[in-house]
């Protein structure tokens, strides 16, 4: 498990917390660990019927959905940081517009309702290949210069449960002894573990190097895709699949591909695609030292989400 290098100490976190998201794979165990580290929290929610497992944590809610800047009105008194974790990927086209218009709204309200903070936790890679990967990347943009001091963490794969990449990793070795393999499996990239993403969110308040810089995190190993395919085998018990090239294959085929053969939405995929077309790996540590958080490995993440998703079941 990622853990700060001293292991025992504790550290002070902002006692007054918003997080935007907070029902997605990232926000809900963000709000857990800043509870259990005495916070306050406020959770931003669109349906507050989705949202009990938050209150279970004594959580507040505020309802409310960032592309509608009347609805956030309030969200941030009394708050001393704010998270934006908020995708519209899922939406469908326009979702790049779509998140732009959320992180102007979202950070407009920031500062004019005094939050001190912002922080953000985007994507690594060349975001001129990408549209997902140029969305993100504009967020920050935007939340720099429309709300509050911005940290502005970047990552590749996260892994855990919830996560759609692993997920899409975990169902390719699960339903496919055999598949076709696009170029873009062989791209690097520098997976990290939910619980070392969620360490640097939960500390990134009392770190003040990291106030208006970006700060890219990744575990420890840089690997291909199609390395994590066999990593993944392994963890289930598995054969490691028999590959076919197919070099060619375009980013639209190959999103048509992942939604015949995993539960990943056609309108993800595509997107998703096209980001894993340029490496993502960590170019700049320097940003991510003053946190003293130790990533665990891919192996060992990946081990930790397959016995939490079976415990689940």
């Amino acid at each position: 498990m990622s853990r700060p290098v001293e292991p025992g100490t504790s550290c002070p976190i902002a006692t007054n917390a918003l997080i935007a998201g907070a029902t997605g794979f990232v926000g809900a165990r963000l709000t857990a660990a800043l509870r259990e580290s005495g916070a306050s929290v406020r959770c931003l929610v669109r349906d507050p019927a989705r949202a009990g497992d938050l209150e279970a944590t004594g959580a507040g809610l505020h309802v409310g959905d960032v592309t509608d800047a009347a609805t956030l009105r309030g969200a941030g008194e009394g708050v001393d940081v704010a998270y934006f974790l908020v995708h519209a990927m899922a939406s469908g086209g326009g979702f790049a517009e779509r998140e732009r218009e959320g992180a102007r709204n979202f950070a407009q309200m920031a500062k004019r309702e005094g939050v001190e903070r912002v922080i953000y936790l985007g994507g690594l890679g060349d975001d001129s290949v990408s549209e997902h990967l140029r969305s993100r990347h504009e967020v920050a943009k935007v939340l720099e210069s429309e709300g509050p001091p911005l940290t502005y963490f970047r990552a590749a794969m996260v892994v855990g449960v919830g996560s759609e990449s692993f997920r899409t990793l975990r169902y390719l070795v699960g339903r496919l002894p055999v598949m076709v393999t696009p170029s873009w499996l062989r791209t690097l990239t520098q997976p990290i573990g939910v619980d070392a993403t969620i360490e640097y969110l939960r500390l990134a308040p009392e770190v003040g190097e990291s106030i208006g810089r970006e700060v890219q995190i990744g575990g420890p190993q840089v690997l291909s895709y199609d390395a994590m395919l066999d990593r993944m085998a392994v963890a289930m018990g598995k054969r490691k699949p028999i590959r076919v090239p197919v070099p060619f294959i375009t980013p639209w085929l190959s999103a048509l591909w992942l939604g015949l053969v995993t539960p990943v939405d056609t309108k993800v995929a595509r997107p998703l695609v096209e980001g894993l077309t340029t490496p993502t790996i960590v170019t700049d540590p320097s940003g991510a030292e003053p946190f003293r958080v130790t990533p665990e490995s891919f192996d060992e993440s990946l081990q930790r989400a397959l016995e939490e998703e079976a415990r689940k079941r």
